[in-house]
């Protein structure tokens, strides 16, 4: 049986993600979450869409904000990013980042397909939205969680 959402991650391997999260965003205004939960019922985007919008991440300035969702006893995850990066990235840029976390997921390495996932989406954050001298970090760069 699969750990719960919560304690998917040991201590050292969520601030590792966070740690991807931050450094991701150095260089740019974008904004970068994570979200774990243990099952998702329905279409995995729909409840990515759902949860992107409960936390908020649809109010950035610039509409630059990447989710990357994680169901852990489904087996699903999504990414979703805002319309901002939409309209600027290339057609498959999300399909070719989830074929490279689905390669690690596959393997049980977790930690390391959401790492890939993050540090290719801030690239192209990077890219699209660079850093800018009053950007603020809009989101918080914490892992969130739901049952």
């Amino acid at each position: 049986m699969s750990p719960a959402a919560i304690n998917f991650f040991t201590p050292e391997e969520k601030q590792k993600i966070k740690g991807a999260i931050q450094a991701a965003e150095l260089d740019t205004s974008g904004e970068i979450r994570v979200h774990i939960e243990n099952k998702c019922t329905e279409d995995v985007l729909d409840r990515a869409s759902y949860l992107f919008h409960k936390l908020e991440m649809d109010n950035t300035e610039l509409r630059n904000g990447v989710l990357f969702y994680l169901a852990v006893k489904s087996h699903h995850f999504a990414i979703l990013g805002d319309r901002g990066i939409n309209e600027v990235v290339p057609e498959n840029f999300w399909e070719n980042i989830k074929e490279i976390m689905a390669e690690h997921f596959s393997k049980g390495e977790f930690t390391e397909g959401l790492t890939k996932g993050i540090t290719q989406a801030g690239s192209s954050l990077k890219e699209h939205f660079p850093y800018q001298s009053d950007d603020v970090n809009e989101l918080p760069d914490d892992i969130s969680f739901s049952n």
